[in-house]
């Protein structure tokens, strides 16, 4: 069997997994007696020697919440509560619970151990669960009801029609090189058609996918001899596909997956939400339905295993790669449009201003226009009319009180302003570090020089007044000698 060591004579320590290094001799096969205290795996598993599974394994290894009444209680309540099933089902299911909960391999209190074991296993979701030497070992996967690595999330329901032809292709090789063999690529698939003339092979879309994977949307339309054509529906496509020797010439052109995009039918849809998945909870998959934040786009799909996780984690980083790269993409196209918007406001204002010149030499040109008509005729009476009418408005616009006072002292207040605002704009300045370090420089020289200019100043100042004390004290007595 795949444990190995049952009916065996000699127990030895496996030399790859263990926690101790038992040492046990006798009959007792893989599950040692009651002086063998070690856990390891070593090279028991298809061998006739091996460690032994002592009872530490409840223990000492902290396993032992997996073996508590509770535990066993509802494995075994929600095990034999589920609807009636085939005879082959329900005698793996009537196995699996004898595994979990009450084996009888040994015939002692290392089925009790044996049991822990195997419920870890179908926590784990593999392995082997030996619960009687008569019946053959329950074989645990992701599957099982009891994995506890699953989960449910949401996937996308494609919304294409069959008639649309849609084919998605995973390609093992990365988008930069499927699009720089793109037509070499169409090339062989329509070899692979069989090279009818009458079909045209042709890439709806080119998308990244995690390990350098690539998808490639292809649809191959048909045209008949009327000049009339149409698409091969998907599902047809597809079956030729999945054909024994179609499929190997893709697997050589690198295809590890081929699909049919097209959309679920009410009743499709229906029958995946009736039946819960193999090993999901009716319960949770119920609540998953509930919880279902757009029935219309989304269906509930398992996630068994951390593979699934980490799978769909790479898509969503990957979609989240495109999103931002369409983000940078919008942002580009918005600043582009944001300078073409300020050209043409500058535009707009400019022939704005432009208008207005020509409007007033238009409005010059018919005046002299007028003036060379009108020339040798009298002054008629509407003209008269509109002559005093300007000299009113002449003498309104130059009353002091009036519009012209009010636009003399406005144009004065301007001016003073500019006045001011370009005095300050003068008084900014900034001075270079290396010109305002030089400065400096010149400036301390020249106030040494001022100071040793001032202390000759001094010398020479008492040299004069030493002089001057002399030539007083000396007149007196040169008086009296000539006297």
């Amino acid at each position: 069997g795949a444990f190995g060591g049952f009916g065996t004579t000699t127990t030895t320590a496996g030399p790859a997994f263990s926690f101790s290094a038992p040492t046990n001799t006798g009959t007792s096969g893989l599950f040692g007696a009651n002086q063998n205290k070690g856990f390891g795996f070593g090279t028991s598993f298809g061998t006739g020697t091996g460690t032994g599974l002592g009872s530490g394994l409840g223990t000492g290894l902290g396993f032992g919440g997996f073996g508590t009444q509770q535990q066993q209680t509802t494995l075994g309540s929600g095990l034999f509560s589920q609807p009636a099933q085939t005879p082959a089902q329900s005698n793996q299911l009537i196995n699996t619970a004898s595994a979990l909960s009450a084996p009888t391999l040994l015939g002692d209190e290392r089925d009790a151990i044996l049991a822990k074991w195997n419920q870890l296993q179908a926590f784990w979701g593999t392995g082997k669960g030996y619960f009687n030497n008569n019946i053959a070992p329950v074989e645990f996967t992701q599957e099982n009801p009891f994995c506890r690595f699953k989960a449910v999330g949401y996937s996308l329901m494609p919304n294409n029609k069959d008639e649309d032809g849609l084919v998605v292709l995973v390609f093992n090789r990365k988008e930069i090189d499927i699009r720089s063999q793109q037509q070499q690529l169409v090339e062989s698939l329509h070899k692979i058609l069989g090279g009818n003339q009458t079909l045209t092979v042709n890439v709806e879309g080119v998308k990244t996918m995690p390990d350098d994977q690539t998808e490639v949307i292809i649809y191959v339309v048909e045209r008949s001899p009327n000049g009339t054509s149409r698409r091969v529906p998907a599902t047809t496509l597809y079956a030729h596909f999945e054909q024994a020797n179609i499929k190997s010439s893709l697997q050589q052109l690198g295809v590890s997956l081929s699909m049919a995009r097209t959309e679920l039918s009410p009743a499709q849809v229906k029958q995946l939400l009736q039946n819960p998945p193999a090993g999901v909870d009716p319960i949770i998959w119920e609540q998953a339905k509930v919880d279902n934040p757009d029935p219309d786009k989304l269906i509930p799909v398992p996630m068994v295993g951390f593979k699934e996780l980490l799978r769909r984690l790479k898509v969503q980083d990957q979609m989240t790669k495109q999103h931002q790269t369409r983000l940078d993409i919008i942002s580009e196209d918005i600043s582009e449009l944001q300078k073409n918007q300020t050209t043409t406001m500058a535009k707009i204002a400019q022939y704005k201003r432009k208008l207005m010149a020509l409007s007033h030499r238009t409005l010059q040109v018919l005046i002299k226009q007028e003036i060379q008509r009108k020339s040798g005729y009298a002054i008629q009476a509407d003209e008269e009319q509109l002559r005093v009418q300007l000299d009113t408005i002449q003498c309104e616009l130059n009353a002091p009180t009036q519009f012209k006072g009010r636009l003399n002292e406005l144009m004065s207040q301007i001016r003073m302003q500019n006045h001011f605002g370009a005095v300050r704009a003068e008084e900014r300045y900034y001075i270079d570090a290396d010109l305002l370090r030089e400065i400096k420089q010149h400036l301390k020289q020249q106030q040494e020089g001022l100071s040793h200019l001032i202390s000759i100043i001094k010398d020479d100042l008492e040299d004069i007044k030493l002089i001057e004390h002399g030539l007083n004290e000396s007149i007196p007595i040169r008086g009296g000698v000539f006297s």
